[in-house]
């Protein structure tokens, strides 16, 4: 069921209209689905029903306190990239057993909060990282838990930005050197070897790339047991994509079965990291049009939203859909729907059909729980916009919008000035 629907012409969230929460809240803003949340991380939990797994929302694609409360209360777990995320996630509620940290470029201090907090285990990608791990678990006498990240050279048939397990990508160890890394690991003193970890990409919309890279990693789990190095979780990542236009990616129950088509019957635990496929659908962005403007070239609604509050139409020439919080049937014109920043990159959509509107009027822009909040910015000194969910015919801030206040708050003018 979408919990974004229209009811006479006026489009709501459940049970709400979004008219009336902008009038309280005001714009811009983000308003997520209680329902919506609940039941994608549910689907996709019970896809893999009569599997061992663990379902680790990946925090980087919402880090909203409640939103992460949510998924801690179902029984999930979180995959983090930061020591910021870790802090998060704790305060959300997670179990530390529960946390997985991944990345690329973790910092010593991130690395021993995660170790004194008792984390399931670090993603390691690189060799140097592998040795960092040690030395500090060894200095905090702690034994490190560790996968490691796997890079199996697929192509996930995603945007290039978004695109993270290929041997150009900066992400893992190369399939070919992973046996070695693995060896080194299993030797040092202070680590733990209890998994294998692996993320293609992002915004994948096709099982075939999954399969591929799964295996990949069936012949690398044969040689580590044939070592005798074994490991009891296979960290699958995620990647799973949603519809933001004409996309027509698997349901979670077809992506489960393409996996347990590969994995067969096995030991391992599997960890999941779905971030997107879970909030993506789940949130949107109100705004309201400020002013309508005409040119020779083109034709432009000028909204409140800008660059540094979606950046992913900018970033990626990512789709959203715009919808008129109030349809009021009229004609359809094509415009440029186009922010306050002072960039000509400041734009949600371009050459856009939409229904015509006026000064005051509001818009809807789809799916936007996912990276949306999370990416957002100061830039310009704009304030960052609330965010509001909803549950049933009941909704909450569950952000505040800034203050002007708030955008000075640490800064220090030195003495010398």
């Amino acid at each position: 069921m979408n919990h974004f629907i229209y009811r006479d012409k006026e489009l709501y969230c459940e049970k709400v209209p979004i008219r009336k929460i902008a009038q309280k809240v005001g714009t811009p803003m983000y308003i997520y689905s209680y329902a919506t949340l609940k039941r994608h991380f549910m689907a996709f939990n019970d896809a893999f029903k009569g599997v061992n797994r663990l379902v680790c929302f990946s925090a980087k694609a919402n880090t909203s306190l409640a939103i992460m409360k949510l998924f801690s209360n179902l029984g999930g777990g979180l995959d983090i990239v930061s020591g910021g995320e870790l802090y998060r996630g704790l305060k959300a509620g997670f179990s530390p057993n529960k946390i997985v940290y991944s990345g690329v470029g973790k910092r010593i201090d991130e690395i021993d909060y995660a170790l004194k907090m008792g984390i399931l285990m670090f993603n390691v990608e690189s060799l140097e990282e592998l040795e960092t791990i040690d030395r500090r678990a060894g200095l905090l006498k702690k034994k490190a838990p560790l996968a490691i990240r796997v890079n199996p050279d697929v192509d996930p048939k995603t945007h290039p930005y978004i695109s993270t397990g290929m041997k150009k990508n900066k992400f893992g160890i190369n399939i070919e050197t992973a046996m070695a890394a693995y060896k080194v690991a299993a030797k040092l003193k202070n680590i733990k070897v209890i998994g294998l970890d692996c993320h293609i990409g992002s915004q994948i919309t096709q099982t075939g790339p999954f399969k591929d890279a799964l295996y990949s990693l069936k012949a690398i789990i044969k040689e580590l047991t044939d070592c005798g190095i074994n490991i009891r979780h296979l960290d699958l990542g995620g990647g799973l994509g949603i519809t933001y236009n004409e996309e027509e990616p698997p349901h979670p129950v077809e992506y489960a079965e393409a996996i347990k088509e590969v994995i067969g019957d096995t030991r391992l635990k599997l960890i999941f990291e779905p971030g997107r496929v879970i909030v993506g659908n789940a949130g949107i962005i109100v705004t309201k049009v400020l002013y309508r403007k005409s040119t020779t070239a083109k034709e432009f609604i000028i909204v409140d939203a800008g660059m540094n509050d979606l950046i992913r139409p900018t970033l990626y020439e990512a789709f959203h859909a715009i919808k008129p919080v109030v349809d009021s049937g009229g004609e359809e014109i094509k415009a440029d729907i186009v922010g306050p920043i002072c960039e000509s990159g400041d734009f949600l959509a371009l050459g856009r059909k939409i229904k015509k509107v006026k000064q005051g009027d509001l818009l809807a822009v789809m799916s936007s729980g996912a990276y949306g909040f999370v990416m957002s910015s100061n830039y310009c000194s704009r304030l960052k916009i609330p965010e509001v969910m909803v549950n049933g015919d009941n909704f909450q801030v569950i952000r505040k919008r800034q203050k002007y206040e708030d955008l000075t708050r640490g800064e220090i003018i030195p003495s010398f000035l």
